[in-house]
């Protein structure tokens, strides 16, 4: 099973959405909240191209991107593999 990370925030419907995503195909990833946390921010942001919003998805180490992108790769088929590898 693959290693997802998700970095999120308290009461975000776009994390929210993205959790529900990933434990749907059996994923429970790492959750990072980054609410109250700079350095952990800053972490994200360093990881994910300069992004600032939340949720920040990685499989594997790979940037996914945030939810509409993690719906859109699965929508066209690429989330199951990534998540098997």
């Amino acid at each position: 099973m693959a290693k997802v990370e998700i970095y999120t925030k308290a009461f975000c419907p776009y994390c929210s959405r993205a959790l529900a995503l990933l434990r749907s195909k059996g994923v429970e990833p790492e959750d990072i909240d980054i609410t109250m946390d700079r350095d952990l921010r800053q972490e994200m942001i360093g990881r994910a191209d300069g992004r600032t919003t939340v949720p920040q998805v990685f499989i594997n180490g790979q940037h996914v991107g945030g939810s509409d992108d993690l719906a859109a790769l699965d929508a066209r088929g690429g989330l199951d593999p990534m998540l098997a590898a």
